[in-house]
């Protein structure tokens, strides 16, 4: 087997968040194993299908839905659907002939790896949160090998299972992290950055929106925004910020993210375990609003470890208001020593050596020795 080209699928899809840690490991898999070929499964949704476009692997789609929040004919209606899906899957398998096959999270994932490991191909999953979902806690019982992104997320899976690895980094913000600090001058004034996942997230643009409101009259005449809002909220946000005569670059998606990143001088966000990962890994000043539908409220576990190192104020969405949102915008927009502080302590929580971690075990366990 290893003295030819390897052959590996990642699955998983949905959110960006799920896609891109997928993608990291892909690329940097074939950029460190000459002839090797990789499949990216993923979902039929429009993000995945923007995200994966135009990438150096081959891609593909099974149908399938999650179950979690579901009503009951649609939960109904997906449990009828795994048996499509799993055969969908192990169609795809069965034609690509992996040598592994990796889950990087979404509901996507279940019926691929539970089909490889029918079909007796290696496994392994790659987890993100701090907290794994149901489906996560399950599939590991069966897998090789899992990678976990956050220290104690160990105790949720076998024994002798688990590496800690972090979570992938996409290479063009890895290239940034890198970059000498000249290369990273910025022409604007101070800038926020606002990101509330791929798909936006409704109720931080809106509090963030009337956060800046309440706050401009104090904040430096060089203040500038750059907001992220998912495709329902961009329209909204953009007349708000116009309304305000505020210097703002709103889109629902950025695709330029180290751009977007080099521009910013803090992040208020979600605290989805991917957007941690950028965000320690380029040293951002953070203000945290966990997603609090999150399943076992992981974003909330994943932002008070961040908060408890030091890189991130944390608030949860039900005690935060746009007064006191504005109070701490201002108190770090003020504080360079402050933003310094945070920004170190990211750093120091960072893993930007988790893709090659993963991809070498991936390749140590397919050629012991190599």
């Amino acid at each position: 087997m290893c003295q030819k080209g390897l052959r590996l699928i990642v699955s998983g899809g949905g959110t960006g968040g799920h896609l891109f840690p997928g993608i990291a490991v892909a690329e940097t898999f074939l950029a460190n194993a000459p002839g090797s070929s990789v499949l990216f499964i993923g979902t039929r949704r429009h993000t995945d299908m923007r995200v994966l476009t135009g990438r150096n692997f081959e891609t593909a789609s099974i149908a399938c839905q999650g179950l979690k929040g579901k009503s009951g004919s649609l939960r109904l209606k997906s449990l009828f659907q795994l048996p499509l899906s799993l055969l969908e899957a192990g169609r795809l398998i069965r034609k690509f002939k992996p040598d592994l096959v990796l889950g990087v999270g979404g509901y996507v994932t279940g019926p691929v790896l539970l089909a490889a490991r029918l079909m007796g191909v290696t496994t392994c999953i790659q987890e993100q949160n701090s907290v794994p979902g149901l489906a996560n806690r399950i599939i590991g019982k069966f897998v090789h090998r899992v990678f976990i992104s956050f220290p104690n997320s160990e105790k949720y899976f076998p024994a002798g299972k688990c590496l800690l690895t972090g979570n992938p980094v996409r290479e063009e913000l890895l290239d940034l992290a890198a970059a000498p600090e000249g290369d990273k001058v910025k022409r604007h004034g101070k800038t926020l950055l606002v990101l509330g996942g791929s798909l936006g997230a409704h109720r931080v643009n809106m509090m963030v929106a009337e956060a800046l409101k309440g706050a401009k009259r104090r904040l430096p005449d060089t203040f500038r925004v750059i907001h992220q809002t998912g495709k329902d909220d961009e329209q909204s946000v953009k007349t708000a910020y116009a309304s305000l005569g505020l210097d703002a670059e709103v889109s629902a998606f950025f695709d330029d993210m180290a751009r977007v990143y080099r521009e910013a001088d803090m992040v208020i966000s979600r605290a989805g375990a991917t957007t941690l990962a950028e965000m320690t890994v380029l040293g951002k000043p953070m203000i945290l609003i966990p997603y609090p539908y999150a399943a076992d409220d992981h974003q909330r576990t994943n932002g008070e470890y961040l908060e408890a190192g030091g890189a991130a104020r944390m608030f949860l969405e039900k005690d935060l208001e746009p007064r006191k949102l504005a109070d701490e915008i201002l108190l770090l927009l003020a504080s360079e020593e402050k933003r310094k502080e945070m920004s170190e302590a990211a750093r120091k929580l960072a893993r930007p050596d988790a893709v090659k971690v993963i991809v070498q075990e991936i390749k140590a366990s397919l050629c012991p020795g190599r």
